[in-house]
């Protein structure tokens, strides 16, 4: 465990990745005071708590360390005032993983994260050893390491985000799995480029005993590590033929008996078997037999008149949208639109001409949506999820799928990714009650 005893350590965020890092760094020893712009309702007992902080009284904070919470812009105004009269800035990932002595297991990319966790997290304890997935994906790094010492995992699935990368420093992990790379978080950089940097900053410590596990075809720059990859196009380590997944030697998964579906899936599969040690055949293909992928990614809420509806919220940016348009093998009617994010959709037009037979658009991002398509493809424009989903049910006819595939974040009517997808599904529920 990380000693900082006699340490002041200053928190930024009180949401659960801020807490789990207060409560932690505290466990080593340190004075901790949580900082938040808004309110602050509760922090781990014995940890000092200042809401409505602003960055003038940042810039009077001495602190030895000062560790951000993810959704807090590193570059603002607010981080560097704190961060200008202080020791070391870091984030909460950086912090747990120092006081972590188990194996690490990165996971980053633009899609496809949340899955391939969730499918790192079963086929490691399918294995034998304890593991736990943690980090962008459903509790904090930090929080794992709360817990009594005999109950803390041999290995973590860490999700990791480029908000978390940007705020590493000595972070190594054991293995890194690279899914893909697309625009996203335009809002949050200057440039596609200043993106790709902040999710390449995940190879700054590797060494050549590292496992790299990417896409085939994926610039990961110059990095040190084991490189292996896995495709479902290309010639590769790992590849897909004819309902198979092949490693170098033999089949390792009959995709007829597990319930991921898609090439985005068939990757996130792959790149998941060739990260995890000591896995066989035999395990892997028990293991996945088991697993139901998350909800929202692709996810079939049911078909009534013989109309299918697929919840794919946690599509928030382009190549998530493209990824489960080819997907796709009936007529399709797509409801898409959200936050603005500063995407270029046009690069999709070709894609969405010859797999769609309409679109639907709404929210903020809506009426630009529709410009952008409505030349290749009948469009129209709502505001709500709600007239979304009730105008593609009227427009879908028996054989067709109406995919709610936003191509942007949720944040401009709803607070995640999750509760647009609760929506979407209680949308379609309400207009087919008996919907199986």
């Amino acid at each position: 465990m990380l000693d900082l005893t006699n340490k002041s350590v200053a928190i930024l965020g009180a949401g659960r990745s801020g807490q789990a890092a207060a409560a932690l760094a505290q466990r080593c020893g340190a004075t901790v005071t949580i900082y938040d712009s808004a309110d602050i309702t509760s922090v781990p007992e014995g940890c000092l708590a200042v809401g409505h902080a602003t960055s003038e009284m940042g810039k009077a904070v001495i602190a030895d360390l000062v560790v951000v919470s993810p959704g807090i812009e590193t570059v603002g105004a607010f981080v560097q005032a704190f961060a200008q009269g202080s020791g070391e800035l870091l984030g909460e990932i950086e912090l747990a993983w120092r006081c972590y002595n188990g194996k690490t297991i990165a996971i980053t990319g633009t899609n496809g994260k949340t899955t391939t966790t969730e499918l790192v997290d079963v086929l490691v304890r399918a294995t034998g050893s304890s593991c736990a997935p943690c980090g962008n994906y459903g509790v904090p790094f930090s929080e794992i390491l709360l817990c009594e010492e005999s109950q803390i995992p041999s290995v973590v699935a860490l999700e990791v985000s480029s908000f978390q990368l940007e705020t590493i420093s000595r972070f190594k992990p054991d293995a890194v799995v690279f899914l893909n790379f697309a625009a996203d978080h335009m809002d949050r950089y200057e440039s596609l480029e200043q993106y790709r940097a902040a999710k390449l900053k995940i190879f700054d410590n590797t060494d050549p005993s590292t496992l790299v596990v990417s896409r085939q075809g994926n610039d990961l720059g110059n990095f040190a590590g084991h490189l292996v990859t896995f495709s479902t196009q290309l010639p590769a380590d790992w590849i897909y033929e004819d309902g198979k997944i092949l490693s170098p030697n033999e089949t390792f998964i009959l995709l007829e008996e597990i319930s991921l579906r898609g090439l985005h899936n068939i990757e996130n599969v792959m790149a998941a078997c060739a990260v995890v040690e000591n896995l066989t055949p035999e395990l892997a293909q028990s293991a996945l037999r088991q697993y139901r992928p998350p909800s929202h990614r692709c996810e079939l809420v049911g078909e009534s008149g013989g109309v299918e509806y697929i919840n794919d919220s946690k599509a928030t940016n382009i190549h998530a949208l493209e990824s489960a348009l080819r997907s796709q093998n009936r007529p399709t009617i797509l409801i898409a639109g959200g936050k603005q994010k500063g995407l270029d959709y046009q690069s999709l037009i070709p894609l969405v001409q010859d797999r769609t037979k309409q679109m639907v658009c709404f929210g903020e991002i809506g009426p630009e949506l529709a410009k952008t398509f409505q030349r290749s493809i009948r469009c129209e424009t709502v505001e709500t999820l709600d007239e979304a989903v009730s105008l593609a049910a009227k427009s879908a006819t028996p054989g067709d799928t109406v995919l709610f595939s936003p191509g942007t974040s949720s944040f401009d009517q709803f607070r995640g990714y999750e509760a647009r997808g609760n929506a979407f599904k209680m949308a379609v529920q309400k207009l087919h009650p008996s919907l199986t």
